[in-house]
């Protein structure tokens, strides 16, 4: 090779380091981002609340459920989680159990009371509606950081705080998502909003939080979770209340086999 040809190579190659390195960094960052978000919210043990879920239709037609969460932390796993409808009629004792994974599946079953038959959610149905809502079945599991690759994307205003912007990607699989970008506050790691991207990487959802209140002197939960379907125009509204935390819930208040008796 000519002197001419190697200083050309040399050139172009430190021409190509900043971008090369910043990719490396951004994907590096967003990942220690999200692994320090995780880390935060560490040590809350369980938790119960109340939930009223107020569908919307396209029209601005509304319907209103009311559901019981509880909420037990596994130590080197997901979470564990449990929702049970109380109203209205026709879908109270209908209940949710959830065990969050990382990349493996996450086990999730459904009792139904008309039927009185708990059924197994396949890993594949997860991006379905859960229960007629804009939540799917995936977005109601804990999200641990191994479920996603990561990029830090920017910083920006949102609201009162200041946000890391991140962009994730699924790395599991039958996610009916291509990619979400998340806003987390740079101060406690509040989850402030996501943008939900479908299969054809257009923009399908977006999740806006609010009304954050602060439990156990650390921990933050929000008042209020509001998911938008641009594709279908319709609404899902989450209102949280009555949080209570360390309440004592085992491994036995979380029994697939118990969905039945469960009041």
């Amino acid at each position: 090779m000519s002197n001419l040809k190697y200083l050309i190579v040399v050139m172009t190659a430190v021409a190509m380091l900043p971008s090369i390195l910043y990719a490396q960094s951004a994907e590096q960052r967003g990942l220690e981002i999200a692994q320090a978000a995780d880390a935060y919210d560490k040590g809350f043990t369980d938790f119960t609340a109340n939930m009223t879920m107020t569908l919307r239709s396209k029209t601005g037609k509304t319907s209103t459920r009311n559901i019981r969460i509880k909420t037990l932390e596994v130590e080197n796993d997901g979470d564990k989680s449990l929702s049970i409808f109380d109203e209205p009629a026709d879908v109270k004792g209908t209940a949710m159990l959830t065990y969050s994974h990382g990349l493996e599946a996450d086990d999730q079953w459904l009792y139904l009371p008309a039927l009185k038959k708990v059924k197994r959610i396949n890993s594949r149905n997860k991006s379905g509606p859960f229960m007629g809502s804009t939540f799917a079945f995936e977005d109601l599991s804990s999200q641990e950081v191994e479920k996603y690759s990561y990029k830090f994307l920017r910083e920006e205003a949102c609201g009162e705080w200041q946000c890391y912007v991140i962009e994730r990607k699924p790395e599991y699989k039958y996610s009916g998502y291509t990619r979400q970008v998340t806003w987390l506050d740079k101060e406690a790691y509040r989850l402030v909003k996501v943008e939900f991207y479908d299969r054809k990487k257009s923009l399908l959802k977006t999740l806006v939080t609010s009304d954050f209140n602060q439990y156990l002197g650390h921990y933050w939960r929000p008042g209020k979770m509001d998911m938008m379907n641009h594709l279908t125009g319709k609404g899902t509204l989450l209102e949280w209340t009555d949080y209570q935390f360390q309440t004592g819930l085992t491994d036995r208040d979380f029994r697939s086999q118990s969905l039945k008796r469960i009041k």
